[in-house]
């Protein structure tokens, strides 16, 4: 069972998990996704913690919080330090990736080239900018799937 699917509850033998049978790949994609996104052999400037604490926070802004406590999850067992924890030059780096992920999560048409900017002031580095913006992308799709899903399965 997919993750997507865990989070939907999806139950053997409903039409939802029919429907859902015939279109296998499409979950198994988007599994194989969250693996990509969420834990890369090479983070880069985004550490497994840091995405999983971004996914948290996305998750949580589009109202799903068992996918929230999934990446909550996630989060503890990188068992990496908090952000309070963190040098101050490495705390303004990771408010800056915080208010972009809002941003992208809350008002993604109101992004413009002056947040990006706002971003390598910061120290976030090109290809981290580009890590981030996967990340959110992934997870609110995610989010989004989800809700689709539990509306269908909700409806009789």
């Amino acid at each position: 069972m997919t993750l997507i699917e865990e989070m939907v509850g999806i139950q053997p033998g409903t039409p939802l998990a029919q429907a859902l049978a015939a279109r296998a790949d499409i979950l198994r994609l988007s599994q194989a996704s969250h693996d990509a996104v969420l834990l890369p052999k090479e983070p880069g400037g985004l550490s497994h913690g840091m995405r999983a604490a971004l996914a948290a926070r996305m998750a949580r802004q589009n109202a799903q919080l068992p996918l929230a406590a999934h990446y909550d999850d996630l989060m503890r067992r990188s068992g990496e330090v908090q952000p309070s924890e963190m040098p101050p030059s490495e705390r303004t780096r990771v408010a800056s990736i915080l208010a972009h992920s809002d941003l992208l999560t809350l008002r993604p048409r109101d992004a413009t080239r002056r947040d990006i900017e706002a971003l390598r002031a910061a120290g976030v580095e090109e290809s981290d900018i580009v890590r981030l913006a996967e990340l959110a992308a992934f997870v609110n799709y995610q989010a989004r799937v989800i809700r689709g899903l539990q509306v269908l399965g909700e409806a009789k």
